[in-house]
């Protein structure tokens, strides 16, 4: 069982920036998808980005630009980097973990919170 932890949400004034960390624990491979999503009050789960191994990455349009998601492997960690943040941004951003067989984790969300 892979389990995902966050940290780096928090307050921003629109057009500042946050980095936020998921440390993944348990049986990790760097082909596993790893990734974050983002759920806005009374909106759906969304993709913001994912990455695998480090090299094929994949952006929602409405991000890309001004995010950047990174990947550490030798620490099981996977960063995201957001830069110009504008009030929609403002959501419950989740680290998710996808390996073979449809496994999948999720971790228990952090708040980011961008002031106009």
């Amino acid at each position: 069982q892979v389990q995902l932890v966050e940290s780096g949400g928090g307050l921003v004034q629109a057009g500042g920036s946050l980095r936020l960390s998921c440390v993944a624990s348990g049986s990790i491979s760097s082909i596993d998808v790893m990734g974050w999503y983002r759920q806005a009050p009374g909106k759906q789960r969304e993709l913001v980005a994912t990455i695998i191994s480090g090299s094929i990455i994949n952006y929602a349009d409405s991000v890309k630009g001004r995010f950047t998601i990174s990947r550490l492997n030798a620490k099981n960690t996977v960063y995201l980097q957001m830069n110009s943040l504008k009030p929609e941004g403002t959501a419950v951003y989740y680290c998710n973990w996808r390996g073979l067989e449809d496994k999948e984790s999720w971790g228990q969300g952090t708040q980011v919170t961008v002031s106009s």
